[in-house]
Formats: C-alpha cells, sequence, structure tokens
C-alpha cells in the first residue's frame, strides 16, 4: 500500500509539473501572440463599404454604385430562419462557446487524422473567430494566424454582444457573384428581401460561405445542390426544422435567378451617369462606393422611355433620310458557324428592340437573315433563330435588295410587330442629340436623353455638348425688351441693316429666306424669327441689358455684348436651354435645375435636399382651428409676371401661327421656339406647356451642315411634337395661367392696332400700356430705319 500512495504522490507530482509546464507554455505563447494583436475594439465603430443605391422619382431602383456589393441589415430584421440556417451550416453552437469551440477543435481533429489522402481538413473556426479573421487578420493558412484569430475571437465575445458579432459577420462574409451579407446575395440571387425568401433559398445562402466559387449556382449546378442539401440536413437535426419541410425543400430547384440592374433597363444610361458623376463631385469616389447613400433622383421612368423613344425617331428619321451607308461588318460565312462568330460582334445594349443578324442568303426581293444568338449566364445560346428581310423592310433605302445587302452582311434590324418573322432593316443614325424634359417650377429633370445610345457613346449632349442655339436665344433679348418699356405690339422695321465693326468690314445681316417685310410688331418678330428685327431690337435695348438678362437665366456665364449674339451666336447646352425657357413659363422665378430630389447617408439622415423651402407650421402634431401652414417661395424674380406672360403668350404664337406649327398636332397649349444655326450645323426646338419644359438639339458631334434646307421646324419641332403627344397624352389643355394686371385686348397682327370686329388676335399688355394708335405710334416705342440701310438707336434706349 506504501508503494501505491508513493507511486501516486510521483504521479500528481510529475503531473503537477507538467500542468506548470503546459500552464507556462501556454503562457508564453500567448503573451508572444498577444504582444502584436489588433485591436478588436474598432469593431464597435466599424462602417462596412455599403453600395449606394439610386432611385428614379417613383421609388423604383435606377443604379447600384460599390466596391462590394453589400447592403447592410440589422440582425434584428432578419429572419430566424435565416440565422438558423447559417447556424447549422457554420456554427452550431454558436450562442454556447466563449469564441472558440472545443467540441469542433476536437472533432476537426479526429476527421484530419481518419480522412482520405487528398481530401481537405474539415475546419472548426467559429464564426466569432472568422469575424477576427475577416475584419482584423489576413487569409493567410498559418500556425501563427490560427493562434491570434482564436485570441482575438476571445476578446471580441468580451467585448461584444453575440448579437452583434453575428451580425457583422452575416453583413461582411462573401457570398459569391460579387454579393457580400445576405441581404445584398438575396437580392440578386432571387430578387427579394431576406424576409421573403423560402426555406430552401436561405439554405443555398447558408451553403455558400463554405466555398462560394465552387458553389456557383449555374457552373457546378449538383455540386450547389449537394452543399444546400447538407444545410437543410444540419438545420433538421439541429431542430431548427422537421424532417418533412427539409425533405420538401430538397425537391426544389436552386431558383437562382440572377438580378441584372442597368440604367438601359427604362434607356436612362444618360442620366444615372451624370448623377453619378455629381455624386463623386459632391462627396468623392469613396464615399460614392462604399458610402451607403440613398440618392432619390427626380426621373420619371415613363417620361424617360418617351423621351427616348421620341429622340430616337427623331434621329432615325433624319439619317435614313440621307440614304444606306452599309453593313457593320462583314463575316466569311464559310469559314465558322455564323451564330458562333456573330455573337462575338459587339451589340449595343440600349437599342433594343433592334438586333444584330447576318444575311445568309438573298432570293429576289427576301433576305434571309439569322439573329444573334443570346447570351445565357456568359454562354452562347445554341438556338439559332431566323427571319427575312423583305422589300418593304429596306424601302427607305430606296434601293433594290442585292444592292443594299449581302451574304455575310452584319446588320441592324427591327421585329415588324404585324408580321412575325419579318424584320425592317435598320442603321446606327450619324447624327445625334439630346432631350431634356423638366418641370418648370422647380427644376426637377424629368427625363434627359443625352444622345441615341449611352453604350456607343458616354458624351452626354444635353449637359457636356456646347452648341449654339441660333434662334432659340430670341426669346430672351425680346423678354429683355418686355421687361423695358416695349410691348408685343411694338413696330419694329423688318429691313436691311449693317453695323460697322472695328477693323473690318461692315456686318450685314439677313432674314433666313433672304427677304424683308418692312415694320412689324415685336410678335412678329419672334413668331417668324426675323433676324434683321431682333439685331435692331437688340441694338436699341443695348447688348449689355440683353448680356445681363442672359446671366439672369443662366443661359450664359459670361456673354461678350456682341450684336450677333443676339441670334444665338454663343454656345449653351440644351439642359440651360431648357431650364432659362422654364423661368419664362413659370411667371419670371428663378429656378435650379437639379436631377436629385434628396440623398440620405447609411444611417437614413438626410444630407442634402433640393427642396430648400421652409415651413414653420408644418410640424405641428394635431389640427386646432389654426391656419393650414404656408411654405415660403424665396425664389428669385428674374423677369417680371407680366413680361414673362407676355413672352408666354408670344411663343405659343410661334406654335399657332409661327416656324412651330408643325407643333399644333398635339393639340394642347404649347409654346416654344425652332432655332436654325448658321449652315443648319444645329437645329433645336424648345419650349413648354404650362407645367412641362422640353429642349431638344440635332447635329453632327463634329459640326458639319445638316443641310442646305434643313431647319429646326423641319427635324427639332417634329421630336419635342411626339414627345409632348405622349407626355400630356392623359393631361388635360391647360391654357397658360394670365397673372393679376395683364390685360387681354383684341389687336390687328399687322400693326398692333386695336381690331374691328371679329379679325385680329389677343395680345397682352401691361396696366399703363395698350394697342397702337391709328395714324400713330400711341403707347408703343417704334423702332425703324428711314433709308432701310443704316442702324438706327443709340443703344441706350434712345426710340424713333
Amino acid at each position: 500500500m506504501r508503494y501505491i500512495l508513493r507511486f501516486l504522490g510521483i504521479l500528481f507530482t510529475a503531473g503537477a509539473i507538467l500542468f506548470a509546464a503546459v500552464a507556462v507554455v501556454a503562457g508564453v505563447v500567448i503573451w508572444h501572440y498577444s504582444r502584436d494583436l489588433p485591436d478588436y475594439t474598432q469593431l464597435s465603430a466599424y462602417e462596412p463599404p455599403v453600395t449606394t443605391r439610386m432611385h428614379a422619382g417613383d421609388g423604383s431602383l435606377l443604379a447600384e454604385y460599390s466596391r462590394e456589393r453589400r447592403l447592410y441589415l440589422p440582425v434584428q430584421s432578419m429572419p430566424p430562419m435565416l440565422i438558423n440556417a447559417f447556424l447549422s451550416a457554420e456554427d452550431k453552437n454558436f450562442y454556447r462557446h466563449p469564441g472558440v469551440d472545443v467540441e469542433g477543435i476536437a472533432r476537426a481533429s479526429v476527421y484530419f487524422f481518419r480522412r482520405e489522402k487528398g481530401r481537405r481538413p474539415q475546419g472548426a473556426s467559429t464564426i466569432t473567430q472568422q469575424v477576427a479573421k475577416n475584419f482584423l487578420l489576413t487569409n493567410e493558412q498559418s500556425f501563427d494566424r490560427k493562434i491570434k484569430e482564436m485570441l482575438v475571437a476571445l476578446r471580441i465575445e468580451e467585448a461584444f454582444t453575440k448579437d452583434r458579432i453575428l451580425e457583422l459577420y452575416l453583413n461582411e462574409i462573401y457570398l459569391g457573384l460579387s454579393n457580400y451579407g445576405v441581404a445584398a446575395a438575396s437580392l440578386n440571387y432571387f430578387g427579394k428581401a431576406v424576409n421573403e425568401l423560402e426555406l430552401h433559398e436561405a439554405a443555398y445562402l447558408a451553403a455558400l460561405p463554405k466555398a462560394p466559387s465552387d458553389l456557383h449556382p449555374f457552373r457546378n449546378r449538383e455540386r450547389a445542390v449537394e452543399r444546400r442539401n447538407y444545410v437543410l440536413d444540419r438545420m433538421a437535426i439541429d431542430e431548427h426544422i422537421s424532417r418533412d419541410a427539409a425533405e420538401e425543400a430538397k425537391k426544389q430547384p436552386l431558383g437562382v435567378n440572377v438580378r441584372s440592374l442597368s440604367p438601359n433597363t427604362i434607356a436612362a444610361g444618360f442620366f444615372a451617369e451624370e448623377v453619378r458623376r455629381e455624386l463623386a463631385e459632391r462627396y468623392g469616389e469613396k464615399q460614392l462606393y462604399e458610402g451607403g447613400l440613398s440618392v432619390r433622383t427626380t426621373l420619371d421612368p415613363q417620361m424617360q422611355q418617351m423621351a427616348r423613344r421620341a429622340l430616337v425617331d427623331g434621329l432615325v428619321r433624319y439619317d435614313e433620310a440621307q440614304g444606306w451607308r452599309g453593313p457593320v461588318q462583314k463575316l466569311d460565312l464559310a469559314a465558322r458557324e455564323w451564330g458562333v462568330a456573330l455573337a462575338e460582334v459587339p451589340l449595343l445594349a440600349d437599342v433594343q428592340p433592334w438586333r444584330l443578324a447576318v444575311v445568309l442568303d438573298v432570293q429576289g426581293e427576301n433576305a434571309r437573315i439569322g439573329m444573334q444568338p443570346r447570351r445565357e449566364q456568359g454562354e452562347i445560346s445554341r438556338d439559332r433563330a431566323t427571319g427575312v428581310v423583305t422589300a418593304d423592310g429596306i424601302r427607305w433605302t430606296r434601293r433594290q435588295m442585292r444592292q443594299v445587302l449581302a451574304p455575310g452582311d452584319v446588320v441592324h434590324v427591327e421585329p415588324l410587330a404585324d408580321r412575325p418573322g419579318q424584320f425592317r432593316l435598320r442603321q446606327i443614325p450619324e447624327v445625334s442629340g439630346a432631350l431634356v424634359a423638366m418641370d418648370p417650377h422647380t427644376g426637377r429633370v424629368l427625363a434627359m436623353v443625352g444622345g441615341f445610345s449611352f453604350d456607343q457613346s458616354k458624351f452626354n449632349r444635353a449637359t457636356q455638348a456646347q452648341r449654339q442655339p441660333g434662334s432659340s436665344f430670341k426669346p430672351f433679348v425680346y423678354a429683355a425688351a418686355l421687361d423695358n418699356g416695349y410691348t408685343p405690339a411694338t413696330i419694329v422695321m423688318d429691313s436691311p441693316i449693317e453695323i460697322a465693326q472695328v477693323g473690318g468690314e461692315a456686318w450685314k445681316p439677313d432674314n433666313y429666306d433672304g427677304k424683308s417685310t418692312g415694320p412689324r410688331t415685336l410678335r412678329y418678330g419672334i413668331e417668324h424669327s426675323k433676324n434683321l428685327m431682333t439685331v435692331r431690337l437688340s441694338q436699341d435695348v443695348g447688348m449689355p441689358l440683353i448680356t445681363d438678362y442672359a446671366r439672369r437665366f443662366g443661359i450664359y456665364d459670361d456673354m461678350p455684348p456682341f450684336l450677333s449674339m443676339s441670334l444665338g451666336a454663343g454656345e449653351t447646352t440644351v439642359l440651360k436651354m431648357t431650364a432659362g425657357y422654364s423661368m419664362l413659363v413659370n411667371g419670371g422665378k428663378r429656378i435650379r435645375p437639379t436631377l436629385i430630389d434628396r440623398i440620405q447617408d447609411r444611417w437614413g439622415r438626410t444630407v442634402f435636399r433640393h427642396d430648400g423651402r421652409g415651413c414653420e407650421t408644418c410640424d405641428a402634431e394635431r389640427w386646432s382651428g389654426q391656419e393650414e401652414p404656408v411654405i415660403a417661395d424665396r425664389r428669385e424674380q428674374v423677369l417680371d409676371p407680366l413680361s414673362a406672360y407676355q413672352i408666354t403668350s408670344v411663343l405659343e404664337g410661334v406654335v399657332v401661327r409661327g416656324t412651330g406649327g408643325s407643333i399644333k398636332e398635339v393639340g394642347k397649349p404649347l409654346a416654344g421656339k425652332t432655332g436654325t444655326t448658321n449652315d443648319a450645323k444645329d437645329v433645336w426646338f424648345v419650349g413648354f406647356s404650362p407645367d412641362l419644359a422640353v429642349g431638344v438639339y440635332m447635329g453632327f458631334d463634329r459640326p458639319r451642315s445638316l443641310g442646305s434646307s434643313a431647319t429646326a421646324g423641319q427635324y427639332a419641332a417634329p421630336i419635342f411634337r411626339d414627345f409632348m403627344k405622349q407626355a400630356l397624352a392623359d393631361k388635360p389643355a391647360t391654357p397658360f395661367r394670365v397673372p393679376p394686371g395683364i390685360k387681354l385686348v383684341k389687336i390687328n397682327r399687322d400693326d398692333g392696332t386695336r381690331a374691328q370686329g371679329a379679325e385680329g388676335i389677343v395680345e397682352a399688355f401691361k396696366p399703363g400700356t395698350g394697342p397702337n394708335e391709328r395714324g400713330g405710334r400711341g403707347d408703343a416705342p417704334m423702332v425703324f430705319a428711314p433709308d432701310f440701310d443704316r442702324a438706327v438707336g443709340s443703344g441706350t434706349g434712345g426710340l424713333y
């Protein structure tokens, strides 16, 4: 017995020594690795990179910008089913262990020694350890990193709650296809919010952290299903779901339908890119791509599609009138299978329903074509669709079929809706243009199209192209005159004029038609776009004053006071011109054009709001008989409201009687002005209804003539017309609002005198003014040149 006790004593002593030695070694190891551990407390202030989301005015998602596609979601907003799926797949003891799972380590160790050669070791990292690795350490496969990971995990567990650790993990974890976190993955794999996921979908997401690339839903579908089913089995074993529920879920397909989000869905590529540039300029690239901004834009999706359709139709109409230019490229049909070869030809994604096709053969007046195969998850479809281009489909070329198409030609075609299997030949226009639609009372840009195709060219002709507005600038000249003593009935001479120039020959402007009509009213000068009348009026009003008005309306930042500028010889953008016209129809109030309504940060705080109006009594908790809230209008008055209505009325006459006559077809009260520059290098139409302002421009990117007989009324006005037909289709015919103080008097349109009987037009006069007196000038000043060949007016307001 004595020997047994002695032996036990020796064993106890040895054990104590061994324990102490292990403790010392462990202490040394912990001390060694604890010296340079990362600061885990930074997790308390951690803000992961989050996707910036851009929404249209109706709330629909327009675009997303990110380096890591992530939407941060509090753990309290995640459904228990999803959380349980990840716990069963990754760390079933998460809510029981202190950060390191001893049971899991033991299980992994046994597997390590029993595993077959070539199989990967089983992991034993807890969710807390994965948080430590993903946030604070590297992915280095080493013993040192593993020890640091465990030590950091233990410290994290002491500092944070289990729910906070789980929240960090579920928002940080990479889940394949550029998705980080469960919220982004749910949306992009299944098009659902996390609380809409079904059991089999949640299980697939929980399967992905293991090896997201190896569990690709299309390339490795069988493996993905196998791993998903494993997660479902684990959930049943852990009693999160019943066995029957697991078996039923395992029968379901993966159901992945990767979301493809593009502004091109609503033809808004130019609009979205303009907003993206503004965000980058305002907040910087890092905040744009990582800051999780929520941007509500002003875009009206339906109006945007109307705008693109109207502009594209106008560009194509002009381009086809110039004739057929030939195929996109040529394929050798004998060299390889036509579908594969055609699939490699780049396609503009935003020109649908146009498609690329290759001509397979030509028989008589029919050409058989093969359609470009569609791509499905990056793979070329094996389906080969064919169709026919008939003589009707090439009628616009004014040629015979064999003069237009030959086997191997790659061309654009558009399906004929009323004739299945038949297509119309198309070609990408060389000419370009832009269209902007704006709320004239707020400056909110409702639609913007900056060219034929954003995929073809990112250059936004609505905001970046500096072009001459031509006669579309004239309303601002006449508005300045009306605001300074003139009336729409003022007589101005439409006759030849010479302007002496320092160090050169005299400038001799002329009307577009080369004719002059003698003394005419201001209204006539705008309605028929008379250059000679505009130059005479500008010289009399004074170019410094007109320059000031151009600056007030935001047309030019720094306009030189040259008389030629009164005819639109300067350069500006479609957006600026549309905003300027908006101030004419809104009663002369300054507006700031904007594509953004408001911006919120990742926490929902509003950091920008376009509408800066205040309302001191809007926050009342209840109504107690007080007056209704009044929202103060602090917009600057840039033009007298009466003058604004007068020029609006005159521009309405452009549509009714003048150069914008094709607009009458819309059948609603509209006003506007054409603009055609020298040699017809640019054509414009800018106009408005009482509540919608629209600017249209057409021209070549490298300026050249649109044709010797091209005019804005022929090419730009029809685009405006087609858009307004759609945009105002369900709107009542609202007349332009007449401000208090305006007198409406019927006058003779030729001389501005009061009309007798039913003849004449209704003219707008301010208090103290009225029609011209018969046989005299009455209230209206007159500007004329007795000898018809010299300029008159001192430029300081002197009148003859």
